[in-house]
């Protein structure tokens, strides 16, 4: 498709409580934008919308962020902006509509990004918000949920567990896998595998959450998140603080405004499964990715799935029969954190520069999401 990626940055992840705490999340979005614009050379009159994920848009990150984040950065005024909300896949599902925008001529320019504060904005505060009012859950109240689902919990933990007791993946397993994802992590920093994609906020330039003191025997120490589970914090994303954006351009806007792409988007698609079992939307939905954009997971020179428990990982890599050394090769959100509504073009910065890095063609991206959902990305370095 005729949908190009000019350039694509994000903040350092900041730790619960860390460097990028008392960020106001509209700066923190607008920081990130205001760098694309630089680096690129965009006249920022000439973008045509803002499309933002967050998730939890209450306080200071309700009001359209989007919107927000653009004004706060001094930008012009006539410049729209839009918030969009599919849960942890926000900024990819962002991505998707400014792809499908430029690709049907709609729009020539548009900025793609995703921001999210944990630490000033707790995680499903929307959804505690809601019991003042007297809903426990999104669900509860509805007859046409109980008459499908009935009023078993719904949670991200509960998925997890559920998953590795499937998929028949041990504690040991997963915390194998998590302590990879550190040392992949905290080597990529060394080498500065990152610096490109990097745009520091404050004295804050480097990713804070990878822990360099971690090791197999401080896993096991850890109690499961769930009484006689196998899911521990070790084996799961860290609560994150952080902002990330992509400029999409037109195959017409290259020419207009000078630009070299960095990418092209080969496919973009979204799946549901299972809303109970959760998080393995993104094994169906790298199935029909695939098969609708002709390849084979072969041909995928590297992927980004987003980490949300070592679980989904594991599980994703034993359906789809994928090489692990050509996933997350820089570690992924159980080290450098999962900031909800920004992680889907923060994946996407990591991905274009290690495509780039490695001489690799196609990158493919992958995100589990509430509701049971899954996006699925795929881009053709250039």
């Amino acid at each position: 498709m005729d949908a190009y990626l000019i350039d694509a940055v994000r903040t350092p992840g900041g730790r619960r409580g860390g460097g990028l705490a008392a960020e106001h999340p509209a700066d923190l979005a607008g920081g990130v934008i205001t760098a694309l614009l630089d680096r690129t050379g965009v006249d920022p009159a000439a973008v045509d919308d803002v499309i933002l994920g967050c998730v939890d848009t209450v306080g200071p990150q309700a009001g359209d962020i989007a919107r927000t984040a653009w004004l706060v950065a001094g930008l012009p005024e006539e410049v729209p902006g839009v918030t969009v909300d599919r849960q942890c896949g926000s900024s990819q599902q962002a991505l998707h509509f400014a792809a499908q925008a430029v690709a049907s001529g709609t729009a020539d320019l548009v900025v793609a990004g995703g921001v999210q504060n944990m630490s000033a904005i707790p995680i499903s505060a929307a959804m505690l918000v809601g019991e003042q009012f007297g809903f426990r859950t999104p669900f509860s109240g509805s007859p046409g949920w109980a008459k499908r689902y009935g009023d078993q919990e719904i949670s991200q933990f509960r998925s997890a567990e559920l998953i590795a007791s499937r998929w028949g993946l041990s504690r040991e397993d997963m915390e194998a896998y998590a302590l990879e994802s550190h040392r992949r992590a905290i080597a990529a920093i060394d080498s500065g595998a990152f610096a490109a994609e990097l745009v520091p906020v404050g004295d804050t330039a480097v990713d804070e959450g990878p822990r360099r003191d971690t090791s197999a025997e401080r896993m096991a120490g850890l109690k499961p998140l769930t009484p006689g589970g196998r899911v521990t914090a070790a084996t799961s994303s860290q609560i994150c603080d952080g902002a990330s954006a992509v400029l999409v351009a037109s195959k017409a806007a290259l020419t207009t405004h000078g630009l070299t792409p960095r990418a092209r988007v080969h496919h973009l698609s979204a799946r549901g499964a299972d809303p109970v079992l959760m998080l393995t939307a993104p094994i169906p939905a790298t199935e029909h990715a695939l098969r609708r954009a002709g390849l084979s997971i072969g041909d995928i020179d590297l992927v980004e799935i987003n980490e949300a428990f070592a679980s989904v990982v594991l599980a994703w890599l034993a359906d789809t029969g994928a090489d692990p050394a050509r996933v997350n090769v820089h570690g992924g959100a159980i080290a450098l954190g999962h900031p909800l509504g920004a992680t889907g073009t923060k994946l996407c910065a990591t991905l274009l520069n290690a495509l780039e890095q490695r001489g690799g063609r196609y990158g493919l991206q992958v995100m589990c999401e509430g509701g049971g959902q899954a996006n699925v990305t795929i881009i053709e370095r250039l």
